[in-house]
């Protein structure tokens, strides 16, 4: 299964009758799932059906759906009413005129009401309508779920590069040399030498303190909790489905270890992988954010 982004656009259009119609959707991020309907009066039902398909189909985002109907004019459509024109002729013929009168031509008969009848185009196939309007939303839904399966592709090898470089550079922060006993055996000696100098004091206070400045400069938990969430994160990533939330929260935890790892930092090679570590976190989270 692939993960998808949230956000996406897609429009079906067509025509039904004299009426031309066009369904558009979009969706932009969102915490949960939000569908905001719009469609014109008397089509409500409709929109209601195609809210429950946007519903059954994805999983987050806010998404708008639009509805539009724009109609167009009908030509009229002419019958002659051949029957009563012909019983009209022949009526006239059997009619003795008067002296000076002529019998009446054509025109004149189909001048009579009922002889030719004009009729407009109704288009008032409703049924037809809905049943169109109905089968378009099933594609409209299917087209914007495989264009954020398309972009949720994309996000997979974007995130999967972020989640190795903060791999390497958690590997940068494990080789270090300012993280080796020696180096910071080193740095603790020369500044209790330094104190030395100024003032006074006990050596046995001194060196416990040292030993627990030692201690809260170790960044080995924090190490061994970003390995830890970058698998869990790759983890999520292979499964793919609806795993936005979960990665953002894998995001903020990453940061806070960065965080953690740059506070401790005593040394400035790995202050600088603290401080890059946390740059690609915060991209990371970026992305992570438009994850379905």
């Amino acid at each position: 299964m692939t993960i998808a982004s949230m956000t996406g656009f897609a429009r079906e259009a067509g025509t039904t009758g004299p009426t031309h119609w066009a369904w558009e959707l979009k969706s932009v991020n969102g915490r949960g799932l939000e569908v905001r309907v719009r469609v014109p009066t008397g089509l409500d039902s409709v929109g209601e059906e195609a809210r429950a398909l946007v519903q059954k189909r994805l999983g987050r985002g806010t998404c708008h759906l639009t509805l539009t109907l724009s109609r167009t004019e009908a030509a009229p459509r002419v019958r002659i009413n051949e029957a009563l024109l012909a019983s009209l002729a022949e009526a006239v013929t059997r009619v003795p005129m008067p002296l000076g009168i002529t019998l009446p031509s054509v025109d004149g008969l189909m001048g009579v009401r009922g002889v030719v009848e004009v009729e407009e185009e109704t288009g008032d196939d409703e049924e037809a309508l809905r049943r169109d309007l109905a089968a378009a939303a099933l594609q409209l839904v299917e087209a914007l779920a495989e264009g954020r399966r398309a972009e949720g592709r994309a996000l997979t090898e974007i995130v999967g590069g972020q989640l190795a470089a903060m791999a390497d550079l958690v590997e940068a922060a494990e080789a270090c040399p300012a993280r080796r006993p020696e180096a910071v055996k080193a740095r603790l000696a020369a500044q209790v030498a330094a104190l030395m100098e100024v003032a006074t004091f006990d050596p046995a206070r001194l060196h416990q303190e040292a030993v627990l400045l030692a201690t809260r400069a170790d960044v080995r938990e924090e190490i061994d909790r970003l390995r830890a969430h970058l698998a869990a994160a790759r983890e999520l990533l292979a499964a793919g489905g609806a795993v936005g939330r979960r990665l953002d929260f894998l995001a903020q935890e990453l940061g806070r270890e960065a965080n953690t790892l740059c506070a401790k930092a005593n040394d400035v090679a790995l202050s600088r992988i603290g401080l890059d570590l946390k740059a690609v976190v915060e991209q990371f989270r970026e992305q992570v954010q438009n994850i379905e």
